[in-house]
């Protein structure tokens, strides 16, 4: 399994905007080899917020596809020469192989 994480830094009261904006519905969720995303907000002692969206996916080449993707390009294209919101302090990326997942009792 192999994971994306982004980590956004915005301002404080603003973690909410950020959360609504990936937990809309989309295609995303029709993509071969997606398996979840994941979101989490986190407060920090500077006034800011940190929300990181841990994406899960089946396999680099599931994503790769997804990135490739004519739908996930146009996404981007759309936005291309928006600035981004002011609220936005920043934001790093990572990629990450799952070796491990260990689950509850259901």
């Amino acid at each position: 399994m192999f994971a994306i994480m982004r980590s956004i830094t915005v301002t404080e009261g603003n973690a909410n905007q950020v959360v609504e904006r990936f937990n809309q519905p989309g295609i995303l969720e029709e993509q071969p080899g997606f398996v979840d995303l994941t979101i989490l907000v986190k407060q920090t002692r500077k006034g800011e917020e940190e929300v990181v969206l841990l994406f899960r996916w089946e396999s680099e080449e599931a994503w790769k596809n997804w990135e490739k993707s004519d739908a996930h390009i146009q996404g981007h294209r759309q936005k291309a020469g928006q600035p981004k919101p002011d609220y936005i302090i920043n934001s790093t990326n990572g990629k990450y192989d799952i070796k491990a997942i260990k689950k509850g009792k259901e």
